[in-house]
């Protein structure tokens, strides 16, 4: 198993060891409440294995629904409703069970709630276990505008047990591994193509990749934990891919498409961009084009879609002083932050993500 990471204030622990350690911790601490938080899918498949697993008795449990629609202030409220009503105090303790939405929801109201209680993270997706569970970024979304309302807090834990993703869709699976893909744009060659190799749950290499990742986000996060420079690398291929996912999530009438899913189209787009502003080469591109592509469910954006979408860019939480700034590459690991780009070199990538391979 692979040495938990520590730091004076959190941990991240993974695989079997998680567990002993997840019961160290909630034994050794004296909190007044524990208040459990999950979502639909993660109480009917991943709740059962948590109380098979722990030794705490007397926690209460709060389920929503699933979905980006409850990460929201109204569900925000709910639950800080909820844990008040159920002796809740500044020395209770909420513990996410679930993917990047109840990690997201549930880590602001823990950071909110009586100006902010102890939480700890226990991710079942494995878009949660790479990226949303670790770094402290809590938050909701403002209708379809994503992450608009937040706080940097970190949790007292991350524990990661790959054991919860045996109930995970193939798309589920696929959108956390474009994560996965990101790390690899930010960082190396090596581990980008070791994860463009083979997204699936048999992946001789699962436990490694996923370990690799948490690594590389814990690093980033490290240095950088208010995302003045290089945190800012994380959001690779999130600027068009944030705008795609809310254009999708407000437009009902478009395909439905998963977080993952729309950071693999907005990343192809940055590399596109790359070549365009600094150099990046055109052929490795195409290759990664396809690669990803051979992923991803297949999706088109016709002219108007672009046109829609580019205006969502004016609300990305990386803008300044009225900039839209985008992480873009020299090469694999070699970034650029707050570049600016123009709409047509950005109606320009899409017509490179839809032509044919």
């Amino acid at each position: 198993m692979p040495e938990a990471i520590t730091h004076p204030t959190y941990s991240i622990h993974f695989g079997e060891d998680a567990w002993e350690a997840l019961n160290n911790l909630l034994n050794q601490n004296d909190w007044s409440q524990v208040f459990l938080i999950t979502d639909q899918k993660s109480h009917e498949f991943c709740h059962p294995l948590f109380l098979k697993n722990i030794s705490q008795h007397g926690i209460y449990s709060i389920c929503i629904p699933e979905g980006e629609s409850s990460k929201s202030l109204e569900w925000a409220q709910r639950l800080w409703h909820e844990i008040a009503q159920n002796k809740g105090d500044r020395k209770s303790l909420v513990i996410n069970l679930g993917g990047g939405v109840v990690s997201d929801l549930g880590g602001f109201v823990a950071s909110t709630f009586r100006r902010g209680i102890d939480y700890i993270n226990i991710p079942t997706t494995l878009l949660a276990m790479v990226d949303a569970s670790i770094g402290g970024k809590t938050g909701v979304d403002l209708g379809a505008l994503k992450n608009q309302i937040g706080v940097v807090a970190e949790s007292k834990g991350v524990f990661i047990m790959p054991e919860f993703l045996n109930t995970l869709p193939e798309r589920e699976l696929i959108s956390g591994w474009m994560e996965m893909v990101k790390h690899g744009f930010i960082s190396n060659t090596r581990y980008l193509e070791d994860c463009l190799s083979s997204p699936r749950l048999n992946h001789p290499k699962l436990d490694e990749l996923i370990w690799g990742s948490v690594i590389i986000k814990n690093q980033v996060v490290k240095e950088d934990p208010l995302e003045n420079d290089r945190r800012k690398t994380l959001n690779f291929g999130h600027t068009l891919g944030h705008a795609i996912e809310s254009y999708c999530l407000e437009h009902r009438s478009k395909d439905f498409i998963k977080h993952g899913e729309a950071i693999g189209i907005g990343m192809i787009l940055a590399l596109y961009l790359s070549h365009v502003n600094l150099g990046f080469s055109v052929d490795k591109a195409i290759d990664y084009k396809k690669k990803i592509k051979d992923i991803l469910p297949e999706f088109s954006f016709n002219q108007d879609d672009q046109k829609q979408i580019i205006s969502y860019l004016i609300h990305d939480k990386k803008n300044s002083h009225g900039r839209i700034n985008f992480v873009l590459l020299r090469d694999i690991g070699d970034y650029v932050l707050d570049c600016q780009v123009d709409n047509d070199a950005i109606h320009a990538a899409f017509d490179f993500w839809q032509k044919p391979i």
